[in-house]
């Protein structure tokens, strides 16, 4: 075998795009023979017909290593993932979107299989990325808030990276992390990830296999801010979805996000182009799809179907063809498919191990498990905001329950309102020009909501009452309920209350939800159920309620005390006794309440201290008073006076709105530089 010199070894480097090619210890055949194969029949069609001896054993053994490479190919495909942030079906031309052109998209899905009814869990993207890191639900992790990194037990709760390695494949993530988890540094899990490595299956060993992650953020909602001047495409040939006021700036804002898109595209085009480069491209399962919907306004951070509903497109070689979702290429697939779905799927492809931690169903390939009936999707806290839905659909109906419905949909974040569109569409609200459908987004909600996303992609008209979905809707909701209590749900609790309690227990939030002492969910679940329903025949019960020893109880309690609004006018004793609760989240609730009933001093009073002294549950106060709009202006417009330093966030927003002036801070006299080594700055 003298052609094996140094130049043949030079060439299948190269051809590999490997920094190495190894030979010894550990070197298995598969990696062996899907190296040297193409120079071995190479050097078949160059032996002399005289040594026919050298030519048939030459045959013999590329014909044995033809079955080897076969074979493993077969049981180890190449898995690229190629994930864009932030852009839902409505803007992809293959699932009929018109507002921009996705050529590399439309194409991918013309070669391999689009989904018609994949979903997002949380249409934001920590929480998103939290639920694909370890194949669980955030919520059943506790890691759902935005921007939280709460501990999990990693000795339990494995990511899937990980066990890809285990299984032989090289993992390398180009370049999003943003798991939400604390206790583990995000990058640990990859074998690369590297901002100068783009491309991370080129840092492989020769013939592994590899699983690749490759984000683009061309289409991040930080595209959408700034400038929407001289866009490329044309603002008045957008198509606004019914629920935006057709405003000039905002048709400007979503021709702005359309160039986005056109860019996301191509930099998935560079992707594949790259894959074609190296020989890999009918080697490796492709999956894209985006990380969750949006970005205009009521999209992303909304469980409505333009944050929830996303592309993805998958696309299996011919090699590969017993992994098929369906009959051919170019079809599509009907079946709902959760992003909870993913990893554990990825896991099977790759033959990796599955442990029972993961919450998904397998939705390709030969280990394929039936359809699922339902998606859950959830929201709370993202950045400085507070809120609680949880949501539940099928292919055509959603139902949604709103735990925080005197809250609007449309309050304010900081970062939401960087897009042009957003502040516009708030002042055409303001003067009074928004209608039933337009405004609703600014108005507080109603306790529960339900939609045909067929006929009504928008979600702009509530069927909640309507008798002919009676029958469904209690179906959707013993669902919705029965997937809680399996997930043991940690939303029952306010944020602050949910962390305190666990932190005195010394456990994390995913091992104190699984204790029904320490988290009694499905008295959580019933006690909720009661406040929003705003019946004034549960006023008794929610009396006994706010004299509970869980302060989760009194919780609920207080929230429906809150909803029967004069119906609870009776009870101001009650409400006024829980302004000293040990909670203060109840505290906060029944101040609201009070000065919603009249009894402002005494309400206004529990909210100037608690501003004033501090509170564990500063965020949620910060809100409250937000909601509370002119009713709370006496209490800021004091704290305001008081304070020597600049203040931000929503009581800046708040003395923005009510044009209340705030004090400038302070100058203060800087002290002289430390020079010396080792003193930080």
């Amino acid at each position: 075998m003298t052609w094996l010199d140094s130049a043949t070894l030079v060439r299948l480097r190269n051809r590999n795009r490997c920094s190495t090619v190894v030979i010894g210890g550990g070197w298995k055949p598969p990696l062996l023979v899907s190296c040297f194969l193409p120079l071995a029949l190479q050097k078949i069609t160059q032996t002399k017909a005289e040594n026919m001896n050298t030519r048939l054993i030459l045959t013999c053994i590329v014909l044995y290593a033809s079955l080897f490479v076969s074979a493993g190919a077969a049981e180890r495909p190449n898995i690229l993932w190629l994930t864009s942030e932030d852009n839902g079906i409505s803007w992809v031309g293959c699932y009929g979107g018109t507002n921009c052109k996705t050529p590399t998209i439309d194409k991918l899905a013309e070669e391999g299989f689009r989904y018609t009814h994949c979903f997002d869990n949380a249409a934001v993207c920590a929480p998103t990325r939290s639920t694909w890191i370890t194949g669980m639900y955030a919520i059943s992790n506790g890691t759902q808030p935005m921007r939280s990194r709460n501990n999990i037990p990693h000795d339990v709760i494995k990511y899937y990276p990980d066990l890809l390695r285990k299984a032989g494949y090289h993992t390398s993530n180009s370049i999003k992390t943003d798991y939400n988890i604390g206790g583990r540094a995000d990058s640990d899990c990859w074998d690369v990830m590297d901002r100068k490595v783009r491309y991370g299956w080129r840092e492989r060993k020769p013939g592994q296999p590899f699983f690749a992650v490759v984000n683009t953020t061309s289409s991040h909602e930080s595209r959408a801010h700034g400038d929407v001047e001289n866009t490329r495409n044309d603002p008045d040939k957008m198509k606004l979805h019914s629920y935006h006021p057709d405003l000039p700036v905002i048709r400007k804002n979503y021709a702005k996000y359309a160039d986005a898109v056109e860019n996301m595209d191509n930099d998935l085009k560079q992707a594949l182009d790259a894959l074609k480069e190296d020989g890999l491209y009918e080697d490796t399962v492709i999956i894209y799809n985006s990380d969750h919907g949006g970005v205009m306004p009521r999209s992303k951070r909304f469980l409505y179907s333009s944050g929830t509903h996303c592309p993805l497109v998958v696309r299996i070689p011919e090699k590969y063809k017993h992994l098929w979702p369906a009959e051919k290429p170019g079809t599509t697939v009907d079946r709902i498919v959760s992003f909870v779905d993913m990893p554990k799927t990825w896991l099977s492809l790759a033959g990796a191990e599955i442990p029972g931690t993961f919450q998904g169903t397998i939705f390709l390939g030969k280990d394929m498990e039936p359809d699922p009936d339902y998606h859950l999707s959830f929201r709370e806290r993202a950045d400085e905001r507070c809120d609680f839905v949880r949501m539940i659909r099928d292919q055509q109906f959603a139902y949604y329950k709103n735990y925080m419905p005197y809250a609007p949909a449309g309050q304010y974040l900081a970062y939401l309102w960087r897009a042009q569109a957003t502040p516009a569409w708030e002042k055409h609200h303001q003067e009074g020009k928004t209608n039933e459908i337009t405004g609703r987004f600014f108005r507080p909600r109603v306790s529960e909501e339900f939609y045909d996303t067929v006929k009504d992609f928008d979600n702009v008209h509530n069927l909640i009452g309507d008798p002919r979905h009676q029958e469904k809707i209690a179906e959707m909701k013993q669902a919705m309920r029965k997937k809680q209590l399996e997930l043991y749900d940690s939303g029952l609790l306010p944020e602050s209350m949910r962390m305190r309690r666990a932190s005195e227990h010394g456990v994390t939030i995913y091992e104190m939800v699984r204790d029904p002492k320490r988290y009694p969910l499905e008295s959580y679940l019933d006690a909720a159920d009661m406040a929003l329903a705003r019946d004034k025949d549960n006023l008794p019960a929610l009396v006994k309620g706010m004299a509970d020893d869980d302060d989760g109880i009194r919780y609920w309690a207080v929230v429906g005390l809150h909803l029967l609004e004069k119906d609870a006018a009776s009870e101001v004793d009650v409400l006024e006794k829980a302004l000293e609760d040990s909670s203060d989240e109840v505290k906060i609730m029944a101040a609201w309440t009070l000065v919603k009933l009249g009894r402002i001093e005494k309400g206004l009073g529990c909210l100037r201290n608690l501003l004033n002294d501090g509170t564990t549950a500063q965020r949620w106060l910060y809100n409250v008073l937000d909601w509370m709009d002119a009713d709370a202006l006496p209490v800021v417009r004091e704290y305001l006076e008081s304070r020597p330093k600049k203040v931000d966030g929503i009581i800046a927003k708040i003395a923005m709105d009510h044009g209340i002036e705030m004090k400038a801070p302070a100058k203060q006299k800087k002290e002289p530089r430390r020079k010396a080594r080792g003193v930080r700055q």
